[in-house]
């Protein structure tokens, strides 16, 4: 059975498509098969897995209004055993639809169900709010990482989240657990990163992965080429922070049996 793991967050550019597209990488670099599942209207994880919204025959759009059965949405990237259900635009209308819909909040967890067998890890690249589209990835989910930014409300925003999580874990999902927070665009020269990283640690203890991910310019340069940092610049310290991370999660995975 897959690890369906939720990357949330309802900030937006807190490195959240950036640390599903590596983390993926790395996890299959690990010699895990895993799938992407894109549920972001900006499609950034698409793109940055070097695909083009418009040229895809069906999406994850083309899933949730049942238009298309998961498994044939999926596509393999250029990386083998890293596959990927895009999204697109029209992804922002399915918010509107599900509103009337039977059922809105698991119309994902309906359609999951088929291929969770065929993966050792699905991800799902959240949007950056807490409506439908997360609340139905949550639901469909097991798991849930939390990428934020060090930055000055970071800490705000993270209870802000952990408190809506536990509404959906009352209400819809009570076996949904955060396997933790991970820290992006960490820059080590800035003390307030370091500030932040200490009280994160501090009012979350236990719940914060070791790995910290740099501010590092071909993090930012690899989408622009479709490809992954583990293809773009394996040497960097973008890449070093995702291996660790991939090997946290693996070493959690192992100890804990889920």
């Amino acid at each position: 059975m897959s690890k369906v793991i939720a990357l949330v967050n309802q900030k937006g550019g807190v490195g959240k498509s950036t640390t599903s597209v590596n983390l993926g990488a790395y996890l299959v670099a690990h010699e895990k098969s895993v799938l992407l599942i894109d549920m972001d209207p900006q499609a950034n994880a698409t793109t940055g897995l070097g695909f083009r919204p418009e040229n895809m025959e069906k999406n994850i759009y083309d899933v949730i209004s049942g238009k298309a059965f998961l498994k044939d949405a999926i596509i393999k990237t250029s990386l083998l055993g890293y596959n990927l259900v895009g999204a697109t635009q029209d992804l922002a209308g399915a918010t509107v639809e599900l509103v009337e819909a039977a059922q809105r909040e698991f119309k994902f967890y309906n359609a999951i169900k088929d291929i969770k067998e065929d993966f050792d890890y699905i991800l799902i690249d959240c949007p950056p709010s807490l409506g439908l589209l997360t609340v139905n990835s949550l639901a469909a989910a097991n798991r849930i990482i939390i990428p934020m930014q060090c930055e000055y409300y970071a800490l705000e925003g993270l209870s802000q989240l952990l408190n809506s999580i536990d509404l959906i874990k009352e209400n819809l999902k009570e076996d949904l657990e955060i396997m933790g927070a991970v820290l992006t665009m960490h820059d080590k020269r800035n003390q307030l990163a370091h500030q932040v990283e200490k009280e994160v640690r501090r009012h979350f203890p236990g719940h914060v992965f070791d790995a910290v991910i740099p501010r590092n310019v071909a993090l930012a340069e690899a989408p622009s080429f479709g490809k992954t940092i583990l293809q773009y610049a394996p040497n960097s310290t973008g890449a070093r922070a995702y291996d660790y991370l991939a090997r946290e999660i693996i070493g959690m995975e192992s100890k804990d049996g889920i």
